[in-house]
């Protein structure tokens, strides 16, 4: 995120969190995914090497944390809606959600990316890792983008050979090279 960065706020007042350090780099893991530089040759442990990006690599961005260890405060949010709002943002990424259906049209996070509606700012939301059930996607208001996760097509092969020579094949994404290892069923 080399030069991306271009504001960073905090809003927590727990003790030990007057920073807007992403700790947990689950911020800064949905800001690449959004606006991360273009990357050549880019492979997990050289698994399905290629070029890696952003949705925008141009973008810049500016962070506003409000949440800490779980705790995330309707406040805390709503301020930083407001300062996004202030600091004329152009998209807003929020990777909240809520597993409370009550919430979905008149929570914080909804009633927060309303007003930014009415600004002409885009929202875009998680939609939740409550899935894959019937009524399990998170943040549905209407006027905000909800994103999701899907499955991949592609598959990672990898061969295990067993102490009496008897190779079994299956799916892993493993590129640890080891003698002595446990057999998972399921």
């Amino acid at each position: 995120m080399e030069s991306k960065l271009i504001g960073a706020r905090f809003y927590i007042k727990l003790a030990g969190s007057l920073s807007a350090r992403d700790e947990q780099g689950h911020g800064t893991h949905t800001a690449s995914t959004a606006a991360g530089n273009v990357v050549q040759a880019a492979s997990f442990y050289g698994l399905s090497q290629g070029t890696a990006r952003g949705g925008v690599p141009s973008a810049r961005v500016a962070a506003y944390k409000v949440c800490l260890k779980g705790y995330c405060s309707d406040a805390d949010i709503l301020a930083a809606f407001d300062d996004a709002i202030a600091d004329d943002v152009d998209v807003i990424s929020i990777s909240i959600s809520t597993n409370d259906v009550s919430d979905l049209l008149n929570g914080s996070i909804a009633l927060g990316r309303f007003t930014q509606c009415l600004g002409g700012i885009i929202t875009a939301g998680s939609a939740g890792n409550r899935g894959p059930d019937q009524g399990t996607v998170a943040n549905v208001s209407p006027w905000m983008i909800t994103v999701a996760a899907s499955a991949t097509d592609r598959r990672f092969v990898d061969r295990v050979v067993l102490g009496n020579g008897k190779a079994l094949t299956g799916l892993s994404v493993n590129p640890v090279i080891g003698t002595k290892f446990p057999i998972v069923y399921g």
